[in-house]
């Protein structure tokens, strides 16, 4: 529920508690004669309670109040009672002036009164009937409030209103802030602006789009559109500088390779929605996708661009689980950064890394995105990590990515209030961070400020963004008056990745820097040039923050199913496999953090594909289901078949059940080319004819395997050394046998002659006994 509504909703519950208010108020009038002015000594932390009428301010003029200016405070009164309000007056009363960014926050932060300086009351002509609105205006000389010092105020407006019974009373107030400066300001605050243009990821592992939400996104109105449109706000703002020529903002835009890649598809037309439950349709967003790609080149032309890794994948995340080489793959300043879609026909983009221009040797695949889609070329060693923090590991893994700086948040470092001057000292946006190693250079984000642009970026309420801008110029203000002439300071804005603006507002910001003469517009490339400040080490992210452990335990072993892919790959991996890991990366995307179910879906889908990548590569079963070997040493002949658009190596690794009857030589690593069938001849042995239980496992070189394992019956009609050996051998035995048998019938005839011849014709002599054979 936004201001307006809550201040309606509770001034009517509360309307019978205020004229009771009032009641007393006027009794008081009448006996210490204040009845006209009864607010007069009301605490400024009274702002913001309900009241019945809401104030909404759209207009506070001067941004910068200097000597003999006139402040200008209008907008609008709305009634959330059922009673009518008339006599209505306002007025303006400031607090205290502070002088430092500390007393500011305190002042935010606990509000003391604001009765430092009190204007008189101004009527507003009309009567506020229920749920009516009236405008109103205040005018006032700055000698009338007495901003006399540099500084910031507090300043309430104050609404008086008589009620329908007679009584006077506050009905209504607004707390806001006014900047004081001198006309011609001795010393400058540097403000420079990163950009954020990223969208959670649209498309599943096989780079098909899941949804159409992306068109909502790009179409009028859409949050990319109102992106670009604040950007696009800045062109013709009136300049301070003489000549009235355009002033230069030129603010930093951070883009996401994968965001591009995905307009970039939707804007060759014909692109389909496959939604994981559903049928498939055509997209929407072809048109609008290619405005918003026509309006971005323009403005890449005209402001610096950095490269954010692909998907904007979580680099604390996979690094924490043990996979470092899958966010090296998504990195855009290394030439190992190769992690990006295959291309349908028509996008305008490269299939496949491109060279990198003249000394951008270094750059990945999503610089080359970046090229080709914005034809400029992008940064790619200012890192910004997710949530603007890292630990000592990432920030490592980031460096070996080409990151020279890292971009962090104030409170992801030890001594981050040093940068951003909350300690009473200069604003100092670049930075250097202890690590391991040498000090890393880095740019140092400002919360307080980031968190003002985020304040009108969800449904905003053109009263809440003129406000806001006016607490932008506060903080700058304190800023600039704690350095009392010291010095120029420097201030980085980074908004929320999937910043949500009000063009009108954020454009209002940005353009503040060039009109206001205390105020300068710098690059993110340029704070780099000023002075830099220490500021401790890293501080990691609180874990509640980041994406589900279960969910990254589960990507990591995704990963690990790609690395055992990629052992097997000839040739380059990170060339075959650039789409795996594109998927890879966009189901590890920090935008999933907050979204536990989404990014668990997103997990699922990659491991389940990946799973089915090792599967492609196979052994093909006879038809029969039987090998059969005709000899002692035939070889076994396989047949393999891969599915992958790749050339693959493999090894085949073969196992006898019980490891008896069957040997089998190992024929080493063999490459199998792309989309084919391939007979593999195993050298084989067999010890004894028969047949054998076989396991069949096709292996990348490191062993991990691929596709199923296959048991084989191999059958052997021929004699094996042992069979034949047990064959000849029985075959010698029986020869032995017999030929013994012949020897001693032999000698048994040879005995037998000699002994009929001495005894030839004697009867007496007897018969010769029979020896046995």
């Amino acid at each position: 529920m936004n201001r307006r509504a809550a201040g309606r909703a509770d001034g009517r519950r509360s309307s019978s508690a205020l004229r009771r208010a009032g009641v007393l108020t006027g009794l008081l009038g009448v006996v210490g004669g204040f009845l006209a002015t009864p607010a007069a000594a009301a605490p400024a932390d009274d702002a913001g309670t309900d009241r019945p009428v809401v104030v909404d301010v759209d207009r506070i003029e001067p941004r910068t109040v200097v000597p003999g200016a006139a402040v200008e405070v209008s907008g609008v009164l709305e009634n959330t009672t059922d009673e009518t309000w008339s006599d209505l007056t306002v007025r303006l009363q400031r607090g205290e002036v502070l002088t430092s960014r500390a007393e500011l926050a305190d002042a935010a932060d606990d509000p003391d009164d604001v009765t430092n300086v009190v204007t008189s009351f101004q009527p507003v002509p009309g009567e506020l009937a229920p749920g009516g609105r009236l405008p109103f205006s205040y005018l006032a000389p700055a000698e009338e409030l007495q901003l006399d010092a540099d500084g910031v105020y507090r300043v309430l407006v104050n609404v008086n209103g008589t009620d329908e019974e007679g009584f006077t009373e506050r009905v209504g107030d607004l707390s806001t802030w006014l900047v004081a400066q001198p006309a011609e300001p001795a010393t400058r605050t540097t403000v420079a602006w990163l950009w954020p243009l990223t969208d959670r990821p649209h498309r599943g592992p096989s780079g098909a789009f899941t949804d159409d939400d992306l068109a909502e996104q790009v179409a009028s109105g859409g949050r990319l559109d109102r992106a670009v449109t604040t950007l696009e706000q800045l062109a013709g703002v009136p300049a301070g500088a003489p000549g009235g020529s355009a002033p230069e903002v030129p603010v930093t835009l951070a883009v996401d390779p994968a965001l591009l890649e995905e307009l970039a598809t939707m804007a060759a037309g014909d692109y389909t929605v496959d939604p994981p439950d559903g049928d498939p349709r055509a997209g929407t967003g072809s048109e609008a996708a290619a405005a918003l790609l026509a309006r971005l080149r323009g403005l890449a032309d005209d402001h610096p661009v950095v490269a954010l890794p692909y998907a904007d994948v979580d680099a604390s995340a996979l690094v924490a689980a043990g996979r470092p080489a899958a966010v090296l793959r998504a990195l855009p300043g290394t030439s190992a950064g190769t992690a990006r879609q295959p291309l349908d026909d028509g996008a305008g983009l490269t299939d496949g890394a491109t060279e990198a221009p003249t000394g951008d040797t270094g750059a990945g695949a999503g610089a080359a995105i970046v090229r080709e889609v914005l034809e400029v070329t992008p940064r790619t060693d200012l890192a910004w990590p997710v949530g603007g923090a890292a630990d000592p590991a990432t920030l490592e893994v980031l460096q070996e990515g080409g990151a020279s700086t890292v971009l962090l948040t104030e409170g992801a470092v030890t001594e981050g209030d040093r940068a951003t001057g909350a300690v009473g000292r200069a604003a100092t946006a670049a930075a250097s961070v202890t690590t391991d190693g040498d000090p890393l250079p880095a740019l140092v984000a400002d919360g307080r400020l980031a968190d003002l642009v985020a304040g009108v970026t969800t449904d905003p309420d053109p009263a809440d963004g003129r406000l806001a801008e006016q607490r932008y110029l506060a903080e700058l203000g304190a800023l600039t008056t704690q350095l009392r002439g010291a010095g120029g300071q420097s201030v980085l804005v980074v908004p929320p990745r999937r910043v949500d603006p009000d063009p009108a507002t954020v454009a209002a910001m940005m353009t503040d820097t060039a009109r206001l003469p205390w105020l300068a517009p710098g690059s993110v490339a340029s704070l780099a040039t000023g002075p830099s400040v220490e500021v401790g080490g890293p501080v990691a992210e609180p874990a509640g923050e980041r994406l589900s452990p279960a969910g990254v335990a589960e990507l990591a072993r995704a990963v690990a199913v790609r690395d055992d892919v990629a052992a097997a790959v000839s040739g380059e991996p990170a060339t075959a496999l650039a789409g795996y890991d594109a998927a890879i990366a966009r189901a590890g995307s920090a935008a999933w953090r907050g979204d536990p179910a989404a990014f668990a879906r997103a997990v699922s889908r990659v491991r389940e594909t990946l799973l089915r990548l090792q599967d492609e590569v196979t052994l093909v079963s006879p038809a029969e289901g039987t090998y059969s070997l005709a000899s002692s040493s035939a070889p076994l002949v396989l047949t393999v078949q891969n599915d992958l658009p790749f050339a693959v190596a493999v090894r085949v690794e073969l196992q006898a059940r019980g490891n008896v009857g069957l040997t089998t030589e190992d024929i080493g690593v063999q490459v199998l080319q792309p989309l084919s069938r391939t007979n593999l001849e195993v050298p084989a042995e067999v010890q004894q004819s028969g047949g054998f239980q076989v396991t069949a496992q096709l292996t990348t070189p490191s062993g991990a395997p691929l596709g199923e394992a296959v048991r084989l019956q191999v059958k052997s009609t021929a004699y094996g050394p042992v069979t034949l050996a047990i064959t000849v051998g029985a075959a010698a035995l029986l020869g032995l046998l017999f030929l013994r048998r012949l020897v001693r019938y032999l000698l048994a005839r040879r005995r037998g002659t000699a002994d009929e011849a001495p005894g030839a014709g004697d009867p007496a002599a007897p018969a010769p006994a029979r020896s046995p054979v």
